[in-house]
């Protein structure tokens, strides 16, 4: 068997079992290593050298964490809440139909903001979705809906808008580990590139707003008990600091392309201000450190793992294999692609890691298959994204999960996994094979 192959299954079989990924990845790179003839001294070796190529990008992670976290010490995202819920209770005069879309509107605006305006990921979740949970019930607001929206809201920005969490995805994720891999992308627009996966995404949102979840759905509104409006004490000079350095982080990262300098910007700005006291800046930078430690660790992980795939040598032989196996027959190489794209996405939970992994082995043969830089760009991108929405090991889908279940009536396969997984992942599929096509 091919090493890369028995890599990427090992590791994609123990994701499945349950097995850290981490260790998952560790153990296909060692078991990659070994069958492509390295050596045990010699993979280990291989997979040290790549470690240091995930390090940008879990610095960008551990960053963000500590901006997320003092943003949530200046009280912004209780005042987010406190505000959305009193917009949603002034407007209950206006009818349910008009209730329901204004409560899908702040819910999807503040999921998309917070990928990059507020990049506090799914953060916001258990502060905003709680509260709502009795307005729904009164609503007869299908919570499958809810989840399709806030999934929409945390994914599709990342994987469209180079800002925020999609600076590190589109920029320093795809577009450098398809370099990596050989291919010169310089003159790429990376929103050229993912334009129509995105609009496969908003597709899926649309068919499930307007058809598939528009029915009432009921609820026990009693266990959930009349929430009040989140009533925030933060001082407006707190939530004064807190805008300054949101729009300082967003500038700079803009400005430098550097999400670490925005995030740091940031969160200096809070500590000079007294917003975090200096004496607990260094537990409040810790805490978001820890919050998004296991993204970053499995980022690093996968870069060292792709490494060892490549220094088996093993990559091109599967290539050529494949364009044989395939016999120049594009549409059906892209989709098949995709489709292994999906499976080791929703194995791992994570379309960060899987462009590491993929990126190596299907750049150099969508080269030899004579696709174009910009349809490689948007078939690694959607491969890795095909997953993400309708894994249930993904923050995309346990996010919601964790605010829609607050009360014990929201159950994560059959209505968070499940409805995402059909509602996106098809249009995705779709969408993301057209544009491989077509580009």
């Amino acid at each position: 068997m091919n090493a890369v192959v028995a890599a990427v299954a090992v590791m994609l079989v123990l994701s499945l079992c349950r097995v850290h990924v981490v260790v998952a990845l560790i153990i296909g790179a060692v078991t990659g290593g070994l069958l492509g003839g390295l050596g045990l001294e010699a993979t280990l070796e291989a997979f040290q050298d790549g470690l240091g190529k995930g390090a940008n990008v879990a610095l960008s992670y551990a960053l963000l964490g500590a901006f997320a976290v003092a943003i949530a010490k200046s009280g912004l995202a209780h005042v987010v809440a406190d505000k959305a819920l009193g917009l949603v209770n002034s407007r209950a005069q206006d009818g349910h139909g008009m209730l329901k879309g204004l409560l899908i509107l702040v819910l999807g605006g503040v999921a998309v903001s917070s990928q990059n305006i507020l990049p506090i990921h799914i953060a916001f979740i258990p502060l905003l979705v709680p509260p709502l949970l009795y307005v729904m019930g009164r609503l007869n607001l299908d919570r499958r809906l809810v989840a399709c929206v806030l999934t929409f809201g945390l994914i599709t920005p990342y994987m469209f808008l180079p800002v925020g969490f999609g600076g590190i995805f589109l920029n320093d994720i795809l577009l450098a580990n398809v370099t990596e891999s050989g291919a010169d992308v310089a003159d790429v627009n990376v929103m050229t590139a993912m334009g129509l996966p995105a609009l496969g995404m908003l597709l899926g949102l649309l068919v499930a707003i307007f058809f598939t979840y528009r029915n009432p759905r009921h609820y026990d509104t009693a266990s959930v008990g009349q929430a009040d409006t989140v009533h925030n004490a933060s001082r407006p000079r707190a939530l004064l600091v807190a805008l300054v350095a949101i729009v300082t982080a967003f500038v700079l990262q803009l400005w430098l392309d550097s999400m670490i300098i925005g995030a740091l910007a940031g969160f200096v700005i809070f500590s000079v201000s007294g917003v975090v006291r200096w004496k607990e800046a260094d537990d409040v930078f810790t805490e978001g450190m820890k919050m998004m430690a296991m993204i970053g660790f499995i980022m690093i992980t996968a870069a060292g793992f792709a490494e060892v795939m490549r220094a088996t040598g093993s990559i091109q032989t599967l290539v050529d294999g494949s364009a044989e196996l395939i016999g120049g027959n594009k549409a059906l190489a892209a989709l098949l692609m995709l489709l292994v794209g999906l499976l080791i996405t929703m194995g791992i939970g994570s379309s960060f890691s899987t462009i590491p992994i993929i990126a190596a082995i299907y750049v150099p043969l969508a080269m030899q298959l004579g696709f174009s830089p910009l349809a490689i760009v948007a078939l690694v991108g959607t491969a890795a994204a095909l997953g993400d929405a309708g894994s249930p090991a993904s923050d995309s889908t346990l996010g919601p999960t964790a605010g829609l279940n607050a009360d014990g009536q929201h159950n994560h396969i059959w209505d968070t996994v499940v409805p995402t997984f059909l509602h996106y992942n098809l249009p995705l599929l779709a969408f993301g094979w057209l544009a491989v096509m077509v580009l």
